[in-house]
């Protein structure tokens, strides 16, 4: 039956039909064997970590995570997916995430709307799609370095060691630590900051319950108690592919007290936990369990007691949030393996798209170049047998450890046009009928122009090269002619008021410095642009400026080889202010010292005037009482 049409008096017989659990006294005899992946598999995700931490910092200007990835020998596939809630229709504050791993690493980066600075190896991590969000190369430095630089830039709000991860989603602005500061400690529940999904599938047993008739079937999970004890609903889902006739099976789920379960089945089974459940269908409807052994030999004897003749799945796994059955074993055709083996793909697992973004182009002395190392190759398993350019006669040469494709820019079908030069890599794959394409280019410099602009108004119509202090200017950059393969960031600015003023910092590292700063929505073409606000606070003021921006060119496909950067640069006039202004962080110098001086002379005559008034009233009383007393004695 399908669980979309589930009867709610037949899902809730089917799982109370038994009153009570009744022990057995005799040993179970039931070998557990690892069973093939092909007959059960079972995955999860969980909050625990080998090593991690949860601080509040609920002042703190940029909310920091750092995760640090432990990865077998070669390339592995992660899904990083960020979430975060909007308050008042805008995120509270800015993210930075440090991300350090031990091998090379395929990233697909999910962060939409959210203001991440992301932090990384580029020699090891490899975006499958333009992360489009900003990126700083993350240092080689061991884990206790790693956590004092990410400090350095805002309290750490969590950080976690995960094994081989498969996919990460990290929540934002979710921290419910109770510590002020994240300090790495074993054996960690995240909570809701963190949950993960481990790469390799949960060990899955079997075995014949010996002296038992029939073909009834049981499938055990154990979840293990975790580091916190709140309360937590662990989501079951159960994928049996068995025709609806052919099952006769029971459900065993025991774990902690504080654990309750959630079920969603595509089977009609009987129900045997602890603590409470509720079914998918009808989630409302709690149903208490029973107390059950929290030993496996004690679970095999309940599997007995409930006439099952068969354990196909017994499974014990950390505090998880989410777990997967999928099993194909019906009406007791029990399959187990020897010993618990990794297995091999039953076909070659080359992926093409993988293999088309580790291809690097490099640009230099009016060449293009394309490197293809085989090492990355081989971790792929693929076979290639050839690499040329849209021109098949230009073809890759073998180095030794990697392929080198390259030619001028005059020749193998190279498209030159005002700003770029393109062509295509064409990769032919053993495993492939038809050849993998990808579209490679090239920026030529010598026809780009970097502008650096200030306007007076955020509608960026009025141009200027003069800035008075106390009013906001608006700067742009602009490229032209436009490169849409490429986007335009800014890195850097700062301005140069010479000896008189020094350097004010405006953006550093693709980050607004101050609160007089602040970087704004890009111009329709995608250029950047930020405004600053102007103060001085020493005399005299300065007549002139330079405002310099670093500006870079980076490929929308993820690619730092390709990566341009230019200084542009722009004098200023300075206009003089009204000296009796003020400004949003205070006054002009010589306002301030004019003020100073007339408190002190208001202070001074104050203090005069009442010296006079209290010396002459004081003689006047005196004078006044020797006059009674002259009267009273005569």
């Amino acid at each position: 039956m399908d669980r979309g049409t589930l009867p709610l008096a037949v899902a809730l017989l089917l799982a109370s039909c038994s009153l009570s659990p009744t022990s057995l006294a005799e040993t179970v005899h039931c070998d557990l064997q690892p069973v093939g992946p092909e007959r059960g598999e079972v995955t999860y995700t969980t909050s625990q970590v080998s090593k991690g931490c949860v601080a509040q910092a609920p002042n703190a200007i940029l909310e920091v995570h750092v995760l640090f990835l432990e990865f077998p020998t070669g390339p592995s596939q992660l899904e990083l997916t960020l979430q975060a809630s909007k308050q008042n229709g805008t995120w509270p504050r800015e993210v930075l995430l440090v991300l350090s791993v031990n091998s090379s690493v395929f990233l697909h980066l999910q962060a939409l709307g959210i203001p991440l600075h992301l932090a990384y190896n580029s020699s090891l991590v490899t975006f499958q799609e333009p992360p489009g969000v900003n990126t700083t190369e993350l240092p080689s430095f061991p884990k206790t370095q790693i956590l004092e630089w990410a400090a350095e830039r805002g309290p750490i709000t969590s950080a976690a060691e995960l094994n081989d991860p498969q996919s990460i989603l990290l929540r934002l602005g979710q921290a419910q630590g109770s510590l002020s500061f994240c300090m790495l400690e074993a054996s960690q529940d995240m909570g809701r900051t963190l949950e993960w999904r481990p790469r390799t599938p949960a060990l899955v047993r079997g075995c014949h319950l010996e002296g038992v008739a029939g073909h009834k079937e049981a499938h055990i999970l154990r979840v293990l108690p975790g580091h916190s004890a709140g309360p937590r609903t662990v989501t079951v889902k159960v994928e049996l592919s068995c025709a609806p006739g052919d099952l006769d099976a029971v459900l065993i789920l025991q774990g902690p007290p504080y654990v309750s379960w959630l079920i969603d089945a595509n089977h009609n089974m009987q129900i045997w936990t602890t603590g409470e459940y509720s079914f998918k269908i009808f989630p409302e409807k709690n149903i208490r369990g029973f107390k059950l052994p929290d030993t496996p030999q004690g679970l095999l004897g309940e599997a007995r007691m409930l006439n099952a003749s068969i354990v196909a799945s017994f499974v014990e796994l950390p505090l998880a949030s989410i777990v997967s059955l999928h099993a194909s074993s019906c009406g007791g055709r029990l399959q187990t393996s020897p010993a618990p083996i990794q297995t091999t793909p039953p076909k070659d697992t080359c992926s093409p798209e993988l293999l088309m973004s580790l291809i690097q182009t490099k640009c230099a002395d009016d060449a293009m170049t394309l490197v293809l190392k085989k090492e990355l190759v081989a971790h792929l398993k693929c076979t290639i047998t050839g690499l040329t350019f849209w021109d098949p006669s230009c073809e890759a040469e073998d180095r030794g450890d990697k392929f080198v494709l390259r030619s001028a820019y005059s020749s193998c079908g190279m498209q030159v046009s005002a700003s770029m030069i393109s062509n295509e890599a064409v990769v032919n794959i053993l495993s492939s009928s038809s050849p993998q394409r990808k579209k490679v280019h090239c920026l030529n410099m010598d026809s780009l122009s970097f502008q650096l602009g200030l306007y007076l108004s955020p509608h960026f119509l009025q141009a200027s090269n003069t800035i008075e202090p106390g009013q906001q200017s608006f700067v742009q950059v602009r490229v032209s002619p436009s490169v849409s393969e490429f986007l335009l960031q800014l890195d850097s600015c700062h301005l140069d008021l010479g000896p008189e003023g020094g350097t004010v910092e405006l953006i550093q590292g693709r980050a607004a410095k101050g609160n007089c700063v602040s970087l704004l929505s890009p111009s329709p073409e995608g250029d950047p642009r930020f405004s600053f606000l102007l103060h001085f606070y020493t005399v005299p003021i300065p007549k002139t400026g330079t405002l310099s921006c670093t500006v870079a060119l980076r490929p929308k496909t993820g690619s730092q080889d390709q990566e341009v950067h230019r200084t542009v640069f722009m004098r200023l006039n300075i206009i003089s202010p009204d000296l009796s202004g003020c400004t949003s962080k205070g006054l002009v110098l010589p306002a301030v010292l004019g003020i100073t001086f007339g408190a002190f002379l208001i202070g001074a005559l104050l203090t005069a005037a009442l010296w006079y008034i209290y010396s002459h009233t004081q003689t006047g009383f005196h004078h006044v009482s020797q006059d009674g007393l002259n009267l009273l004695t005569s």
